[in-house]
């Protein structure tokens, strides 16, 4: 998943100073972004207000989008260092390629993750004989210190486990553990990302860790989440404290619990790269530009993408929110 900004800003983000240790409610409103030439993205992470949940740093959700007849999906050869990317759909399919030499259709409720370590570039499009409808969204986690050099991986998980809260509860565990359910998809800090089903009438408390911190996006429908409606294109930040999360649903509706302890160090974030510094992005950048150190994506039609250019102020770390 690449973000294709050409001028995209900086975003500094980490460290545990502006998390509340007590329940919040802050409700966060998307603000929609191009990805390629024919999708838009509603950007939910980061946001005006909040930069981080857990190790959760970036988070767009596209659709259901009408691509009968159109291409769909259409991101180039691109890079990424210090993070993992997280593929999620309720409807149609996306070809993901990487230069690792992975080619893998990736299908609704099924996990497709990317963990770049020091350096992976790959590709994402909706194959040539694709369903009517996309939808989905796509999220990156950022790697801590530790395993942030490490070597790029790959991997696609069906079958993913499940949580049934009764009352019209469904629960899909993607990344983490929830309730006792473990996904088997690699994490390197304490987190919990979780597609949640509510049948209308649903009136549900879903257990949570009161050591992390919470949010919660609509994917369809419109859910009440402890307390406070959430409209489509929005995402509900919840921070510390709670053992239960109540939900309500007089529709059929959809959401993601994205969740983990706070993350502690301070990263500096820039179009597809996550470092601790200046440097570290700029390395990042020329290296891409000179052919080094990402390797090469093999069976897109099309070039890569080119880098933007660095603003012309360093980079520097700050806090979680601004």
């Amino acid at each position: 998943m690449s973000n294709l900004d050409v001028r995209p800003a900086a975003t500094a983000c980490g460290g545990r100073e502006d998390v509340s240790a007590s329940p919040v409610r802050e409700l966060l409103t998307a603000r929609t972004v191009p990805l390629g030439e024919s999708t838009e993205v509603r950007r939910l992470l980061p946001n005006l207000g909040r930069r981080m949940v857990g190790a959760w740093c970036f988070v767009d959700h596209y659709g259901p989008d009408d691509i009968a007849g159109e291409p769909g999906m259409q991101v180039p050869p691109h890079p990424h260092t210090g993070l993992q990317t997280v593929s999620w759909l309720h409807e149609g399919e996306v070809l993901h390629r990487d230069s690792l030499g992975s080619e893998q259709t990736v299908r609704p409720r099924e996990l497709g993750l990317m963990t770049s370590g020091r350096a992976i570039a790959h590709s994402e499009e909706s194959p040539r004989d694709h369903p009517r409808l996309l939808h989905g969204a796509q999220l990156w986690v950022a790697l801590p210190d530790a395993h942030r050099h490490r070597d790029p991986a790959f991997e696609h998980h069906t079958g993913l486990p499940e949580v049934t809260g009764g009352n019209g509860l469904h629960a899909t565990v993607i990344l983490g553990e929830l309730d006792g359910a473990r996904s088997p998809g690699t994490t390197h800090t304490p987190l919990v990302g979780a597609d949640l089903t509510l049948a209308a009438g649903t009136s549900a408390a879903l257990p949570v860790d009161p050591d992390f911190e919470y949010a919660v996006l609509t994917m369809s429908g419109e859910a009440e989440v402890d307390g406070v409606r959430l409209p489509p294109d929005s995402m509900l930040y919840l921070g510390c404290g709670r053992t239960t999360l109540a939900l309500r649903a007089e529709v059929n509706s959809s959401l993601m619990l994205l969740g983990g302890e706070p993350f502690e160090e301070h990263i500096v974030m820039w179009w597809n790269f996550i470092g601790r510094s200046h440097e570290d992005i700029a390395q990042a950048r020329e290296d891409w530009k000179t052919g080094t150190r990402f390797g090469e994506v093999n069976g897109y039609d099309g070039a890569r993408l080119s880098a933007p250019t660095l603003p012309p102020t360093p980079l520097k770390p700050r806090g979680r929110t601004r």
